[in-house]
């Protein structure tokens, strides 16, 4: 016979050492560890990417997104304002909207037909007072206290941020002002266009991703197309940087013209022979707002990566499906400002980056590579030593110093 009573709740294995150095495997696949990041990660006071002003122009116009795994509607207020409400109705937990994207004048739930302004304030409940007398809600029932989750919204620049922690702090308090310097150095106000989308979804924990984008060690290994051409490398000039918090983080290098040297001696990915067949892969103009470097890879945790590689611009939003994988969406930027040939040159350069980029695509299937063995092994580590056991800045690629970082902020705020 079965016992009906429910299992004891197990906690996950202690994390048997000091520091960051060494990540036990059992952080990317336990599945309490997985609901305690979304609740204190997603959900709890921090700023996740939502999208871009020029996305919603008009009034009415709406897009929908996630936080965590809960999806999210940023609409364009009537007034001019950004708008962000769950995509949840009030009454049943509909979601209620499953457009991309789109215009209205307000939303109705096809479940009941509530509906809502583009607030998120009920507007109407069918039969509220019931027919003839008979049902309906309770007397006492009112519409205002029954409206959809409002989050906390910020368009700094054109990016839109939110949040269902009402207590999460000021946007450039969260960014910090080193972080802010990065930002400000893309979105610094100029009107912004999207060029198009990618999407995937990754065989992996949704934060071996951001260990990707703050590991300057790989770039010159695992990508051909970056050891061969000079665009990332171990002899670039580069410099690793990150918050006071050691939350968010900056990987900066500046392009060299590649070729063979002591940075090559070994390396299986390098091509000394390698051409390309079409030359406008390469054809970079440098752009007066880099300030000196050709890449900043600029991790804002835990929902964004802002890439400036070259000449391409994008936004890599990451979306958690669980402890084992994750959603992937890129969105391709210029500037309305752009020339047509800098437009086309951002295009072409952008087949470096999405789901089947000449750079991209090895960062996926390696990801879920490594995700084949993390769940093999509870007592396994990953290895975290590159450039010492510490946390700081540095000027070096041979260094792990911001996956260390992230992990030492992240212990903090799970309490582990």
């Amino acid at each position: 016979m079965n016992d009906p009573r429910p299992l004891p709740f197990v906690p996950a294995p202690a994390w048997k050492r000091e520091g960051t150095a060494r990540l036990p495997f059992w952080l990317y696949t336990d599945e309490d560890i997985y609901q305690r990041e979304l609740e204190r990660l997603f959900y709890g006071p921090h700023w996740s990417y939502v999208g871009l002003s020029c996305e919603i122009p008009k009034p009415g116009d709406f897009k929908r997104t996630w936080i965590g795994e809960r999806s999210v509607l940023i609409v364009r207020d009537p007034d001019g304002s950004v708008n962000a409400v769950e995509n949840r109705c009030a009454h049943r937990g509909v979601q209620f909207c499953k457009e991309p994207q789109g215009n209205r004048k307000g939303f109705v739930c096809p479940y009941h037909q509530w509906s809502y302004d583009l607030k998120g304030n009920l507007l109407g409940v069918p039969y509220m007072r019931g027919i003839k007398g008979k049902g309906g809600m309770p007397q006492d029932f009112k519409r205002e206290d029954h409206g959809l989750r409002k989050l906390r919204v910020v368009d700094y620049n054109g990016v839109i941020f939110a949040s269902f922690d009402p207590k999460v702090p000021d946007f450039k308090e969260f960014l910090g002002p080193t972080m802010l310097k990065y930002f400000e150095r893309v979105f610094d106000g100029r009107e912004l266009t999207v060029l198009g989308y990618n999407r995937q979804r990754v065989p992996g924990n949704w934060k071996l991703i951001h260990e990707n984008l703050k590991d300057c060690y790989h770039p010159g290994l695992l990508h051909t197309w970056f050891i061969n051409f000079g665009l990332w490398r171990a002899d670039n000039e580069s410099l690793n940087v990150m918050d006071e918090n050691f939350c968010h983080s900056a990987m900066v290098t500046v392009r060299n013209k590649g070729g063979k040297g002591e940075a090559t001696e070994g390396v299986s990915s390098f091509r000394e022979n390698m051409q390309l067949n079409d030359g406008r892969f390469l054809d970079v103009e440098d752009e007066y707002w880099w300030g000196g470097p050709s890449a900043v890879i600029h991790s804002i945790f835990p929902s964004l990566i802002v890439q400036q590689q070259i000449n391409s611009i994008a936004m890599r939003q990451v979306i958690p499906r669980g402890p084992r994988n994750f959603d992937y969406i890129w969105t391709h930027l210029g500037f309305t400002e752009d020339t047509p040939e800098m437009t086309e040159r951002r295009l072409t350069q952008a087949n470096l980056f999405g789901p089947a980029g000449f750079v991209s695509g090895d960062d996926s299937e390696i990801i879920g590579m490594v995700e084949d063995n993390m769940h093999t092994d509870k007592d396994g580590e990953v290895l975290c030593e590159l450039g010492g056991r510490d946390v700081a800045d540095t000027d070096t690629h041979i260094s792990e110093t911001l996956l260390r970082g992230m992990y030492h902020y992240y212990r903090k705020i799970m309490e582990i």
